[in-house]
């Protein structure tokens, strides 16, 4: 299944004309692009058609996606919020009919969030096909995404000490039920602070499952020609050679721990182990055992000294660059959640190393990254299906 670009199932399922016979290839537009379809595609959208919105209900919730409404926008198309007949809030992402990469999204979105349900992840409602739109509705989160409160300083007040411990530990539970609690093992290529939602009550969930992985439960690792995720909080390993497994994840998500606590935010065009960047300026002050000047300052000494001890140290085990050496998601949970848990001494996180840029884009005929070369994007958004 891998092997095709996304079909819009539905829509063909809904000609008069469709007919499906086993193991039948047939050709569809989606997205303004000719798609090639498999029968087991068809089957997996007909698993899902209880998720089906009517676009005119999209649309009036939405009030025609007007500019008031949107949330943001991103390389997959913009964000719209709405409210449905019946009152409930909705979040909309519209994907771009001009991006490869999003329908690509959508089918991943479609067919592998469906089945995940846990409270640290973003829930999602819906989707509508029609015509060329493609998109999907999401539950509202009314606090937006975690960036959005570490770099508002307007808000930055409501981000106590307790608050962020919160949502580190909800964020470390997601990323968890993720890589071994739910019936799937899977990657989420792309955990950043912009994808950490927060509800109502300041609870994270994790979204934006467009770049996600699903792997075998006993598979270590998996290789990509097409890199896709965003700068600073790609593991090296990955980065440099397309390796990416859940030691990916944690990687990203140490980086998110170091962020949380300092209140800033990792390099958005190198790697975060570059010059006195977030992760080394970590590392040295762990070493000169001043770990605390670390702390946001903005949180005026209202901390709690061994919680962002605990939070550092678990920050530099999960940026280590031996992948092998960072810790799985339950000893972190564990410790988070203030069990005796025994962590080990980091290492360094690459000091020393030559400076590595990757070009902006995909790697071509799987050619590796290039040294040196200038970024014009936070982003690599170049999906290729196993």
């Amino acid at each position: 299944m891998d092997d095709f670009n996304l079909v819009l199932g539905l829509e063909f399922l809904r000609s008069s004309k469709a007919v499906i016979m086993p193991h039948l290839n047939s050709l569809l537009v989606a997205g303004g692009q000719t798609c090639l379809v498999r029968s087991t595609d068809l089957e997996e959208f007909i698993d899902v058609e209880s998720l089906k919105f009517d676009f005119k209900t999209i649309r009036n919730a939405t009030d025609n996606f007007a500019l008031r409404n949107k949330l943001g926008q991103g390389g997959f198309g913009g964000v719209y919020k709405g409210k449905l007949r019946n009152g409930q809030e909705i979040a909309v992402k519209r994907l771009s009919t001009y991006s490869g990469q999003g329908i690509k999204e959508f089918k991943t979105e479609v067919l592998l969030v469906e089945k995940l349900q846990h409270t640290n992840l973003v829930k999602l409602l819906g989707f509508c096909l029609h015509r060329e739109e493609m998109l999907l509705v999401y539950e509202l989160l009314p606090n937006a995404s975690l960036d959005k409160f570490l770099l508002d300083r307007k808000r930055q007040p409501s981000l106590d000490w307790e608050t962020r411990y919160k949502i580190l530990l909800g964020t470390a539970r997601g990323l968890l039920y993720l890589h071994e609690d739910s019936r799937l093992k899977i990657i989420h290529r792309d955990l950043k602070l912009s994808n950490i939602l927060l509800d109502e009550n300041m609870n994270p969930k994790i979204a934006d499952f467009g770049l996600a992985r699903l792997v075998g439960r006993d598979q270590i690792q998996a290789d990509t020609s097409k890199i896709a995720g965003t700068y600073g909080y790609m593991a090296p390993e990955y980065a440099l050679t397309g390796r990416f497994s859940i030691m990916s994840d944690i990687y990203s998500f140490g980086v998110i721990a170091l962020e949380i606590v300092t209140g800033d935010m990792c390099s958005s065009t190198t790697f975060p182990y570059e010059d006195e960047s977030l992760c080394l300026r970590a590392w040295r002050l762990w070493k000169d055992g001043a770990i605390l000047d670390l702390v946001d300052p903005r949180l005026d000494g209202n901390f709690v000294s061994d919680e962002v001890t605990r939070c550092i140290h678990i920050g530099l085990l999960c940026i280590q660059e031996d992948a092998m050496k960072r810790p799985n998601m339950a000893p972190i949970v564990s410790a988070l959640n203030g069990h005796h848990v025994v962590l080990p001494e980091p290492e360094s996180p690459q000091l020393g190393q030559p400076t590595y840029i990757i070009q902006y884009g995909s790697y071509q005929d799987g050619l590796k990254p290039s040294i040196g070369v200038s970024v014009n994007n936070d982003d690599i958004t170049e999906i290729h299906p196993r």
